[in-house]
This record gives C-alpha cells, structure tokens and sequence, in this order.
C-alpha cells in the first residue's frame, strides 16, 4: 500500500475560539447517531407502508430521509471542523442513540405516531446542544443545531398532523 493511502485519520487541534471543541462534538455524535437511525428507520416505513395514507405518508416521509441524510454529512463534517473524527462503525451510531425500533410491524398510524416521538427526542438532544455550544462560544455549531432542531420540530408536527383522530 502506498504511503499516502497509509495514513489514519486522528483528531486534531483546532485554535478557533471553541472551548472544549470534544464535548461539542459528543454533543455532535450524539445528534448524528440519532440521525442515521432515524434516517433508516423513516426510510424503512417509507418502504413499507400501506394504507390510505400511503401516498402522503410515503411522500413525506421521503422528503424527511433525504433531509436527513444530508444533515448527517453536515454534522459529520461539523465534527471534523472542531478537529474531532466521526463515528466510522455502526456500533457508534447504535451505542450513541436514543432512537428505538419498535417490537411488532407498526400500522401507517403508529408509524407517524412513532416518528413523530423520534423527531421530538431527537429534538430535545439539539437543544441541549444548542446550550453547550453557546455556553462553548461556538456559533457555528449554535446555529446548525437551531435549523436541525426546526427540521425535527417541524417533522413532529407533520406527522402527528397525519395521525391526528
């Protein structure tokens, strides 16, 4: 293997004013491993629902994996940027997530009913990173996790809109 293709990626320091740029990419990780599985787990009801909701419920939820999985890359690279490396194995992601499957096939009811409760979970945990990174002096990652924690607001409420008696 040549030198170049040798080297191992390792975290780095970064003097850009953060104060403990490691607890903020926890906080970052934390966000990220919720957001792969909520990727997959919206991607997978996607799939798999049926119904007279089918339409509107494949659509959206469509619209919130794509969302998603280029929010993961953002967080990733955000982590990156504070000299952190991101998780690389999906044992990360499954050890840093608060995002659960549920035990039986869910009805296209239970489906936004359980999305729904994801997307506030997932909610919670941004603004509790929104606080430490203001607490850190670090706008940036401030700012990313104010527009994830809209997205994820916003989802909630979609959903439960569809669900609603």
């Amino acid at each position: 293997m040549s030198e170049t293709l040798s080297i191992i990626p390792e975290a780095a320091e970064i003097n850009s004013g953060v104060r403990s740029p490691a607890s903020i990419a926890e906080g970052l990780r934390d966000v990220l491993a919720d957001t792969y599985r909520l990727t997959f787990k919206t991607h997978a009801y996607h799939w798999n629902v049926e119904g007279p909701l089918f339409f509107s419920l494949h659509n959206i939820t469509e619209a919130q994996y794509e969302d998603m999985f280029a929010a993961a890359d953002e967080l990733a690279e955000r982590m990156r940027a504070l000299g952190q490396l991101a998780p690389m194995t999906m044992a990360e992601i499954m050890d840093n997530s608060i995002i659960e499957d549920l035990a039986e096939t869910p009805s296209a009811g239970e489906m936004c009913i359980d999305l729904s409760r994801d997307h506030e979970r997932v909610a919670h945990r941004l603004h509790a990173l929104i606080k430490l990174a203001g607490d850190k002096n670090d706008p940036v990652t401030e700012d990313l996790a104010t527009a994830r924690s809209a997205f994820h607001e916003k989802a909630s409420w979609m959903l439960k809109a569809l669900s609603a008696k």
